[in-house]
C-alpha cells in the first residue's frame, strides 16, 4: 500500500473521529506480541497498518538477513463481544547478505488469514478476557509463505491496577504447515497522559523440533485523535536463537 492509499484512509477517517465523543473508543491490537483483551462495538471496523515492521537477524554462518514487512488487519465488530479478523503480508522485501558472497534480495507477499475473537464477560472491570481463534492460508510467494494451513487459538488477559497501570498475560498455541508452536508474553502498560501510553513486554516461543527462542522490548501509543494511533515498537533477541531485533511502525483506524 502507497501513499495515495494512506492519505485516502486518513480522508475516509476525518469524518469518524466527529462520531460519538463521549463514549470510550476500543482499544487496538497492534503494536506488541499480544492483542487487546477487548472487541469492537457492533457495526464498527477498524484498520490496522503496519508501516513496516524489521526483523534482522545473524545466523552461525555469517548471514546476516533483514526483512521489511507490511502487515494489514482488518477487524469488523460482528455482535456485542463478537469480532471478524481479516488479516495479511501483503508486502514483504528480503535481504541476504552472506559472509564473503554475493547478497541477494527477494519480494511478495505473505499469507492471508480469518479469525474470530470472543470477549468473555467477567464479573469485574478490572479484569478482562479474549479469546482469538484464526486459520492462516497459504496464499503468499514462495519466500513469505509458512507453505501450508495454520491454525491458532489465542488468549489475552489483562488486570487493570489503577488508572494509569495494568498488566497482561498473552497465550498462543499454532499447528499446521509441519509446525506445532506455542507463545507467551507477560507485558506492563502505564498511561503517560491522556494519548500517550507505553508499554515494556518479554516473549517466549518453543516450536517442535526447533531451539526455543526469547526476547524483551518495549512499546508506544499516541492517540493523535479519537479514532487515529500512530504506534512505535521495538523487540531484541536475548538468546543465539532468537532474532537479533524486531521493530515496527504502525498506524490504525476506526470507522463507526
Amino acid at each position: 500500500m502507497r501513499l495515495p492509499v494512506a492519505l485516502a484512509l486518513l480522508l475516509i477517517a476525518s469524518p469518524a473521529l466527529a462520531q460519538d465523543d463521549t463514549a470510550e473508543p476500543p482499544a487496538f491490537d497492534r503494536p506488541g506480541i499480544g492483542f487487546a483483551p477487548s472487541t469492537l462495538p457492533s457495526g464498527s471496523v477498524a484498520v490496522e497498518w503496519g508501516l513496516p515492521s524489521l526483523e534482522r537477524d545473524r545466523d552461525d554462518d555469517g548471514t546476516r538477513s533483514t526483512q521489511y514487512s507490511s502487515d494489514l488487519n482488518l477487524r469488523i465488530g460482528l455482535a456485542e463481544h463478537l469480532e471478524l479478523q481479516v488479516f495479511s503480508t501483503p508486502w514483504n522485501h528480503l535481504q541476504l547478505k552472506p559472509r564473503g558472497a554475493p547478497s541477494s534480495s527477494a519480494n511478495g507477499a505473505g499469507d492471508s488469514g480469518l479469525a474470530l475473537k470472543v470477549a468473555l464477560p467477567l464479573a469485574s472491570d478490572k479484569h478482562a478476557l479474549a479469546l482469538l481463534a484464526s486459520s492462516s492460508f497459504a496464499t503468499g510467494t514462495r519466500d513469505f509463505s509458512e507453505g501450508g494451513t495454520q491454525y491458532a487459538l489465542g488468549a489475552s488477559y489483562e488486570y487493570t491496577f489503577n488508572d494509569r497501570w495494568s498488566g497482561a498475560l498473552y497465550a498462543n498455541a499454532t499447528r499446521g504447515a509441519g509446525e506445532d508452536s506455542f507463545t507467551w508474553s507477560p507485558s506492563l502498560s502505564v498511561a503517560l497522559t491522556d494519548d500517550v501510553s507505553s508499554y515494556i513486554e518479554a516473549g517466549f516461543t518453543h516450536t517442535n523440533g526447533e531451539p526455543s527462542t526469547a526476547v524483551a522490548g518495549a512499546g508506544v501509543t499516541w492517540r493523535v485523535a479519537r479514532n487515529v494511533q500512530l504506534d512505535a515498537s521495538f523487540d531484541v533477541g536475548l538468546d543465539d536463537d532468537s532474532p537479533d531485533v524486531q521493530a515496527g511502525l504502525g498506524v490504525s483506524f476506526l470507522f463507526y
